[in-house]
């Protein structure tokens, strides 16, 4: 079965890990070593905190070393480094994803493995990987760039209900996170939810946590630090997002094409 290493264990990149692994791929993610992700309860990069956490029935493990991580995959798991370090030297996957959706591309090369796929903008197919997968909201959700990149960012949330930066709730200042509330809580609007240091944060709108950060994390002005889903479901934030579900449906197809099992429109 081939290797698959992905950058970032986030809730995307966890969707795409999801579908591989289906698939039959043994998948080894790296991460930071204190995640900011804000969807963790779908997200694999929880196994950094928690040594192991599942999304969808797939089981992630937290490993020490590549060494380790090898190992993992062999049992089935799924596996997460922090940091990268030397790993992808050392472990020589055939596939390379970036789902780390940081708008740029932080330094990844077409030339780190055969098969390399970027996730959103920043990426050029052709250039610094083999393909690029849309990741901006609309009818190309999903779509597979063989030449060119994804469309510009538009540094927008992604809409719930018609809501975008109704229901993200950012730093205010630089400090410590302390949240008040957890995945799933529901909360009504003006209610305090989190503070950074002694700044209190309130609630922007009624509805359930869809996401939020660990207590402890160092933030900077302007951090999204938690998010509300306007629909007052507590079961909501514990599935993975259709949006992920299109992108990863889209790694699939890039793979597909890459590996010469289809043929491009």
């Amino acid at each position: 079965m081939s290797v698959v290493f992905v950058r970032g264990a986030g809730d995307v990149g966890t969707v795409v890990g999801v579908l591989l692994h289906a698939l039959g791929y043994k998948l080894i993610y790296t991460e930071l070593p204190k995640p900011t992700t804000l969807r963790w309860a779908v997200s694999f990069s929880e196994a950094i905190y928690r040594g192991e956490w599942e999304v969808e029935g797939v089981v992630a493990r937290r490993a020490p070393s590549p060494a380790e991580a090898k190992r993992l995959v062999e049992e089935g798991f799924v596996a997460v480094l922090a940091p990268e370090g030397e790993a992808l030297r050392e472990i020589a996957p055939e596939i390379l994803i970036d789902a780390r959706m940081a708008k740029r591309n932080l330094g990844t090369s077409i030339s780190e493995a055969p098969l390399v796929v970027g996730l959103g903008p920043g990426f050029t197919a052709g250039v610094d990987c083999h393909a690029v997968v849309e990741t901006l909201e609309g009818p190309d959700l999903g779509r597979v760039y063989l030449l060119g990149s994804a469309l510009p960012p538009t540094h927008r949330p992604c809409a719930v209900e018609g809501l975008r930066v109704e229901r993200v709730v950012r730093a205010p200042c630089s400090g410590v996170f302390f949240p008040r509330c957890t995945i799933g809580d529901l909360v009504k609007e003006g209610e305090p939810i989190a503070r950074v240091d002694g700044t209190e944060l309130l609630a922007p709108i009624s509805g359930v946590v869809r996401g939020v950060l660990h207590e402890g994390l160092e933030v900077r002005p302007g951090m999204k630090v938690l998010e509300i889903d306007p629909r007052p479901d507590p079961t909501l934030p514990f599935k993975i997002a259709t949006r992920s579900l299109k992108i990863a449906e889209g790694v699939v197809e890039a793979i597909s094409l890459l590996r010469g099992r289809a043929k491009p429109l």
